[in-house]
């Protein structure tokens, strides 16, 4: 898989941003310690934006940055053959088609080592109006199935199911998860302190004030 194999898969962008505002808050529920989370949702990031982010703890992460402009994905697998620490920079063709609505994300310090070098090995946009995902003139290096990392940074986005998700969640945690409280989740429905308990029973709606109020998500306050 590469970064063009997910530009056919992924969902429009409202979909997108609901899917990455239903995995942050699951992983809130699942990790109090923020540090220790795969997925955050700020609706805070910037001005008029908006950023899902995922880290794996390993070096590998993505960042998904959403505006009025439409979306700009830059995703970063530390092991791949297409890492601008094996090539130089980032690879030919990985960045140099973005268009000038999302340019300030390419150059951004939050996006870039302390060098100034953009921290990438794929990258995907959706302009506001544009009926599918762009991805640069690529070509990729032979024999690799999996080298820009998009398969291992995106599996979670281009499957969209609460079972991906269940699934993800047994291994990377190490517990069995309720996944009707998943597909809850998932389907935006108001949290609410039965759907905590069913995933976390340690937790409850007053301690995810916080991440909700970040992830915009609705609660029932019960």
């Amino acid at each position: 898989m590469t970064a063009h194999d997910v530009a056919r898969l992924l969902p429009d962008v409202p979909v997108l941003r609901d899917l990455c505002r239903s995995l942050a808050v699951l992983e809130a529920v699942l990790s109090p310690d923020w540090e220790s989370r795969y997925h955050s949702f700020d609706t805070s990031w910037g001005p008029g934006e908006e950023m899902a982010s995922m880290r794996n703890g390993s070096g590998d992460e993505y960042s998904i940055v959403f505006s009025a402009g439409g979306a700009y994905i830059r995703g970063f697998d530390h092991e791949a053959v297409m890492s601008p620490y094996e090539n130089d920079g980032p690879w030919p063709g990985v960045l140099d088609s973005v268009p000038d609505a999302f340019r300030h994300c390419v150059e951004e310090p939050a996006f870039c080592d302390e060098d100034g070098t953009p921290v990438v090995t794929a990258c995907l946009w959706r302009e506001s109006g544009d009926g599918r995902w762009r991805v640069g003139e690529i070509e990729y290096p032979d024999d690799e199935s999996d080298p820009d990392g998009s398969a291992h940074l995106f599996g979670l986005l281009v499957d969209s199911s609460s079972e991906a998700f269940t699934r993800f969640a047994e291994d990377y945690y190490g517990v069995p998860l309720d996944l009707d409280a998943v597909r809850h989740v998932y389907a935006l429905r108001p949290l609410t302190q039965a759907v905590v308990y069913a995933l976390n029973p340690d937790l409850t709606l007053h301690d995810l004030a916080q991440d909700l109020a970040a992830c915009r998500y609705p609660s029932s306050g019960e």
